[in-house]
């Protein structure tokens, strides 16, 4: 079967434009015209397009994608630097998680702490808790942002 810009990008979720900036971009070399020009995808296409949106999401670059892309068009003889991308990628994403949660840690601090003071009508009751009257999960935020 046969999609039109407009229904692969609606199956994927995105704008058509995304899709033409792809195109633009080299990402999408497997892509076929029909004979009045106009782009056409295989349900194949479905699958690789959800990879180079994976990849977007993750914030790996355009050129870095296009690399991985024309690294599955030579085969197998680059399967080793495929999985090292993916590595270095992987290893890029667990650092931004990371950073991520502890930016969590500090939110869900912070509305515990002004929840606390909302009940009692200051900020200076959590402010001045003891470390052993603290929930436990906001010992370790409430001492890192007391270092900083």
């Amino acid at each position: 079967m046969h999609y039109s810009i407009g229904e692969m990008a609606k199956q994927l979720g995105v704008a058509s434009s995304t899709l033409r900036y792809y195109d633009k971009e080299g990402l999408l070399p497997f892509m076929e015209r029909s004979h009045g020009g106009m782009r056409v995808f295989k349900e194949e296409d479905y699958e690789f397009l959800k990879i180079i949106e994976c990849l977007k999401t993750t914030g790996m670059q355009i050129k870095d994608i296009r690399e991985f892309i024309y690294m599955v068009i030579q085969g197998d003889d680059t399967i080793d630097d495929r999985l090292q991308l993916f590595r270095k990628r992987k290893q890029e994403v667990e650092k931004q998680m990371a950073e991520l949660q502890e930016t969590l840690d500090v939110i869900n601090f912070k509305c515990w702490f002004y929840e606390t003071a909302q009940e009692t009508g200051s900020t200076t009751v959590p402010e001045n808790m003891k470390n052993e009257d603290l929930p436990v999960e906001f010992c370790a935020t409430r001492a890192k942002l007391r270092r900083e």
